[in-house]
């Protein structure tokens, strides 16, 4: 991808583009839908793309299962643990990236996610959800 970039007489930044810039999304449902955009960025005159990457840690897989089991204790067999687990096998796996171009004060993003990366999200999404929930134990004898 990197070589690809270069291949179009562009530079790569490594740097994420966050939700408050205004963007415009590139949709693509073809895997290497990535190199359209890069020619697409080339075409507009762009000087440089934007490139972010989320690798999977090790470290994200143990705080996961930790949180989650703090969640559902004192279930140690709920099956969110099990699919925390299965992640194991995609560490040190890119899960998300993002490529984009500046135009015309707009970011133009190509963004994708592995299905397992997604069930990640899903699953932290899910135990900071419940973290936030408060259940109120009030005697009523007053």
């Amino acid at each position: 991808m990197i070589a690809f970039v270069a291949g179009h007489g562009m530079r790569r930044m490594s740097g994420y583009v966050s939700e408050e810039v205004p963007t415009v999304l590139f949709e693509e449902e073809n895997p290497d839908g990535w190199k359209d955009f890069v020619e697409l960025a080339k075409a507009a005159g762009a000087p440089f793309v934007t490139m972010s990457e989320v690798v999977l840690e090790k470290d994200d897989i143990a705080a996961l299962i930790e949180r989650i089991r703090d969640q559902v204790y004192p279930d140690d067999d709920a099956p969110e643990i099990d699919d925390a687990e299965r992640l194991v096998r995609h560490v040190g796996k890119i899960g998300y990236l993002q490529l984009g171009f500046a135009h015309q004060g707009v970011m133009f993003l190509f963004e994708v996610a592995t299905d397992w990366y997604d069930s990640f999200q899903d699953l932290l999404d899910t135990v900071t959800d419940l973290g936030g929930i408060v259940v109120e134990d009030r005697d009523t004898d007053e």
